[in-house]
């Protein structure tokens, strides 16, 4: 898959990208640069920037240096942190406890990404962390946790894994439908109401983000929803996984 810019409008970039699992299939990957309110910039997840996407950020971030924060929304999404924190040694990296982890070398922030510090330090974004799953969950395999951040300026959401749209199709207006990650019953937490308090957020979430025009899923591409049809595809999603999240 041939890495791509896509501009979403509003100091809102979607990077497109690869992700070979065993060597065999591109499930793809994702990244995105983000301009602030002060004219500096943050990248959301780390990715490895390469010839003609590279080119392209540099020229709009004066050679990178005006990046000045990476947030890695995903616990899981771990292996392009050095390299990126090579390439952009001034800025500040954010990540979860298990970033911090995985990935000693990096000069992790304290403050981490899930954090209302972060949170309060970039008010042109919203950020949602889902109830009733584990964030890092204790299982490698389980990967539906992640923090999910809106852009509302250019109506724009960045959802790594926990919500996912089949089949993959980049730009394509497509009538599919929102499919919860996989592993979500194996990340339900063990506590009673886990799969309600799910149901609860993500619908909640539909009602908060009606406005989502632009879906950036990791492994899904880059989708645009019709005014309302994230909203009405989300909710029809949860009310049919409601009985059964709620069992477990």
């Amino acid at each position: 898959m041939k890495d791509q810019l896509h501009d979403l409008g509003h100091g809102f970039w979607n990077i497109r990208g690869s992700f070979v699992r065993d060597e065999m299939v591109d499930i793809g990957n994702q990244s995105a640069l983000v301009r602030l309110d002060s004219g500096k910039f943050i990248l959301l997840d780390s990715y490895t920037l390469t010839d003609k996407v590279r080119e392209q950020v540099m020229a709009l971030t004066s050679d990178g240096e005006d990046i000045e924060a990476v947030l890695n929304v995903h616990p899981f999404h771990t292996v392009h942190c050095a390299r990126v924190a090579q390439d952009f040694p001034h800025a500040t990296f954010y990540g979860s406890a298990r970033h911090h982890k995985e990935v000693p070398e990096v000069d992790w922030s304290e403050d981490y990404v899930e954090s209302d510090a972060v949170a309060k330090r970039y008010p042109e974004l919203e950020f949602s962390l889902p109830k009733g799953i584990d964030y890092i969950s204790p299982d490698d395999s389980v990967h539906s946790g992640s923090l999910l951040v809106y852009h509302p300026a250019s109506q724009s959401l960045y959802v790594d894994d926990t919500f996912e749209i089949a089949p993959s199709k980049l730009l394509n207006q497509i009538k599919g439908d929102i499919n919860l990650h996989a592993t979500t019953l194996k990340a339900l937490k063990d506590e009673p109401n886990a799969g309600q308090e799910y149901c609860d957020w993500a619908l909640g979430l539909a009602r908060e983000w009606y406005d989502v025009r632009y879906f950036c899923g990791a492994h899904s591409g880059l989708v645009v929803f019709e005014p309302g049809e994230f909203a009405e595809k989300l909710t029809a999603t949860i009310n049919k996984a409601r009985s059964t999240l709620a069992a477990n």
